[in-house]
């Protein structure tokens, strides 16, 4: 038994030997109370802008604020996901002050780029795949948004929706995770510590518990597939590949007729009807087992692109 699990962990060493040195930056000052005095500055800070923004948005027409917040217009979605900028803004003001370091050693071996484009094109194309595989879908009610708007605006959709992953992981995957494997050499800290608090910022009030549960728990299977990745390859590239082909798919393919965050969908489906009461979901359907084994095929394709 002593034999197979010292076997395992020189195994999961071997695998991570990236992510020594992509937690390198972070250990002069790896401190636990350090790392959470970061978290609540970064918190914050983001706060106090994000408060000042709205109140430099009231003088505003109704239309307009209403297509930022709630993501119905394609311009207003635009700027709401390109607003996550102040998020990764405030993440690297917190590592230049509380950890004296640049906002570059949060990424890793580099940007990643290349890891980027591949981890993107594997998931997207993985996608494509399993639309073209039956059983189709009912296109009964679809009609297509603009398409000529959505194409003129697809550089600007695709680079707000890089500004919000890309803050994101810079958070999770690279602040919190570098700080916590700086502090702990075991991977259940630094892959479970992130993505707990990535399954909590993604926890929807207003719905059902079952739904939000269901969310919690693949933002946090997500968050683990993400962080995996990022301790694979030593950068946080692929992990904002990996994000950044799931959030393309979410917000420029399909979309619900007035629903949150439908602004840049191309293909529009009508809503549901809201006028039936809604019938209790349990929290393990066959649905949400589906979008779990998408997720895990999402992974091994980015491992498969990466070879890793």
């Amino acid at each position: 038994m002593a034999g197979g699990q010292t076997g395992v962990a020189m195994l999961t060493r071997r695998v991570y030997a990236p992510h020594s040195d992509f937690a390198a930056p972070a250990r002069p000052t790896a401190g636990l109370t350090r790392l959470a005095l970061g978290f609540i500055l970064i918190e914050a800070t983001y706060a106090t802008v994000m408060h000042l923004l709205d109140a430099a948005l009231l003088p505003l027409p109704l239309d307009w604020t209403d297509g930022f917040y709630y993501g119905t217009t394609r311009l207003g979605l635009i700027a709401q996901l390109a607003s996550f900028g102040l998020l990764g803004a405030a993440v690297i003001l917190t590592v230049r002050v509380l950890h004296h370091r640049g906002p570059l050693s949060l990424l890793g071996r580099g940007p990643g780029v290349r890891q980027t484009l591949y981890a993107l094109m594997a998931v997207l194309a993985l996608f494509t795949a399993i639309e073209l595989m039956p059983p189709w879908w009912s296109m009964e009610g679809m009609t297509l948004n603009n398409p000529l708007s959505w194409l003129l605006l697809l550089p600007l959709s695709l680079g707000a929706l890089t500004v919000q992953v890309a803050s994101e992981e810079i958070l999770y995957r690279g602040y919190i995770q570098q700080q916590l494997a700086a502090r702990f050499s075991s991977p259940w800290i630094w892959l479970i510590g992130p993505n707990l608090l990535f399954a909590v910022a993604h926890w929807e009030d207003g719905v059902p518990w079952t739904e939000a549960a269901q969310y919690a728990i693949w933002a946090f299977c997500f968050g683990l597939a993400a962080s995996d990745l990022t301790a694979r390859t030593g950068s946080l590239g692929a992990a904002v590949g990996f994000h950044l082909a799931n959030n393309v798919y979410a917000f420029l393919v399909f979309g619900e007729v007035g629903a949150n965050d439908s602004g840049l969908a191309l293909m529009m489906f009508p809503p549901m009807d809201s006028l039936l009461p809604p019938e209790p979901v349990p929290l393990v359907t066959v649905s949400f087992g589906i979008e779990l084994l998408t997720l895990v095929l999402m992974w091994l394709a980015v491992r498969l692109v990466l070879r890793r």
